[in-house]
């Protein structure tokens, strides 16, 4: 009786029962049962599923082919080799099958058609190699038609849809080359039992160097650049770009649900340059609220906003729990202040699986913020036009805004010295200096902008940023009163005149 055989296919198809009950086995329902899902292997470290999606199908019909092989071809190949052999042969296809579909599939992937494929290759190569000491049977089976039927069969596969092809030669393949190796028992009944496990050891061991090549080649890590905002992000080599709610651009591990994880950024343009606080607890109000349609779940726990540091920056963070149907998710928000602008950087992953987090814990400590696109074009055209005041004010006012005030100035000062009338350049110079430290120097840029421009809002709003500078609140209220005078329909000004009064009279109280 071919006891390994039956057992195989008997497990198979407990698994099928087991899986059936639970409803039809769809991508989700592969993933929660051990099929072969790259990220997961390679990124959560469940190695397991290398052998357990041997053991899952989506139906009776795939089923039921697939024991079919397996049982006519199987029974014959445990009747020619010991059954240790054979057992080695088995788990040498399925490790090979997983695995060369963990390198060249992106697809979840389950089924025992690498395993048939497998032993139809070891067939093959039995019957080139010993078909005189073979059983009639197993000439029959591995006479001249086997293999252009199993060249036939895998041109069906490769040109069908959902045909996890790369699986089927990996387990041909694997069938091949064991095949050549082991002897049958007939040949070797001579042999004591001792002198068959080298040649088991061998093959179990060289199938399972195979995986583990197979899953460090596929775990590779790659960085990612963004050249619009400057953001740069090692991640596995497995994520794909995609769409996200969570910011512009976005990358996952491919999954649509159970199992998904993601890193979405966006940089928000702020207005002034600030800590990154408050966009934090608009993403809280906004995104997190209990109205807010997250696909993972309904966010609760939530914590922060809370100080961090990414990159060697102050950064805030926010962090929470999205309890949906497919369970708890975790959700990071880094907001990350660069001038006038907040890198929002969010991350998620699954509980159910735990490896994910050293996945984001690694993302998060390799990640870095280099120079946007737009303030590479500056530096470029400054160069490319010398002497010229514009290119140089362009260049200064993206450094500013960009977080590096203290580059900022001498561009805006050449620019100056260039242009001396030009009133926004002088309110630039002013800014910068103000948000270096340098106060009295932008005090008095700001000055010479309101000589130059007396009735322009821009110079008398320099001015109150001189006041606020020196902490005098009053006095900058005075200041913008002036400047709303000018302009009283501007709404910026309004706005802030708004606030400026309110701190005024909590200062007075």
């Amino acid at each position: 009786m071919p006891w390994v055989t039956l057992g195989v296919v008997l497990a198979q198809a407990g698994a099928y029962l087991w899986t059936a009950a639970a409803g039809p086995l769809d991508v989700d329902a592969m993933v929660r049962f051990g099929a072969k899902v790259g990220p997961l292997i390679t990124e959560a470290g469940q190695l397991w599923r290398l052998l357990t999606a041997n053991f899952l199908h989506r139906d009776g019909v795939h089923l039921g082919v697939n024991v079919l092989v397996l049982l006519s071809v199987g029974s014959v190949l445990e009747g020619t080799w010991r059954r240790l052999e054979y057992g080695a042969l088995l788990l040498a296809v399925g490790l090979a099958t997983m695995t060369c579909s963990l390198l060249w599939a992106d697809e979840v992937s389950v089924g025992a058609s690498g395993m048939a494929y497998g032993c139809v290759g070891a067939l093959i190569a039995l019957g080139r190699r010993y078909r005189a000491v073979l059983s009639p049977l197993a000439r029959r089976m591995a006479g001249e038609g086997v293999l252009p039927t199993v060249l036939v069969f895998l041109w069906m596969g490769w040109t069908s849809v959902g045909v996890d092809n790369a699986g089927h030669l990996g387990g041909f393949g694997a069938g091949l080359l064991v095949g050549l190796f082991l002897v049958p028992e007939r040949l070797s009944a001579s042999e004591p039992r001792e002198a068959v496990l080298p040649r088991v050891a061998s093959v179990a061991a060289v199938a399972v160097a195979f995986a583990a090549l197979g899953v460090l080649g596929r775990s590779l890590w790659r960085v990612e650049r963004d050249e619009v905002f400057g953001v740069s992000v090692a991640m596995p080599g497995s994520w794909r770009q995609g769409a996200d709610r969570l910011g512009r651009l976005a990358f996952s591990n491919g999954l649509p649900g159970v199992g998904r994880a993601s890193f979405a950024a966006e940089a928000i343009e702020a207005g002034e340059p600030g800590d990154g606080e408050l966009q934090a607890r608009r993403f809280v109000e906004t995104a997190l609220s209990p109205q807010a349609a997250i696909p993972e779940g309904k966010p609760v726990a939530i914590r922060g906003p809370e100080p961090a540091w990414v990159n060697g920056r102050r950064a805030q963070r926010v962090q929470a729990e999205l309890h949906g149907p497919e369970g708890v998710t975790h959700l990071r928000a880094l907001f990350v202040p660069s001038g006038e602008f907040v890198y929002q950087l969010v991350f998620t992953w699954p509980e159910a699986f735990p490896g994910y987090a050293r996945v984001v814990e690694r993302m998060v400590a390799e990640l870095r913020l280099e120079e946007p696109a737009a303030l590479r074009e500056a530096r470029a055209r400054a160069l490319l036009v010398p002497g010229a005041s514009e290119p140089l004010h362009v260049l200064g006012t993206a450094l500013r805004r960009w977080g590096r005030p203290e580059e900022a100035v001498e561009p805006l000062r050449e620019a100056v010295r260039l242009a001396p009338s030009q009133v926004g350049t002088r309110v630039e110079l002013a800014r910068a200096f103000f948000e270096s430290g340098s106060v009295e120097e932008g005090c008095r840029a700001a000055e010479e902008a309101r000589v130059y421009g007396p009735s322009e809002t821009v110079a008398l709003e320099a001015g109150v940023r001189c006041e606020l500078a020196r902490g005098d609140t009053e006095r900058a209220l005075l200041r913008l009163e002036e400047a709303r005078r000018v302009d009283p329909q501007d709404p910026r000004l309004r706005a802030a005149e708004a606030a400026l009064r309110a701190t005024v009279q909590a200062g007075g109280r």
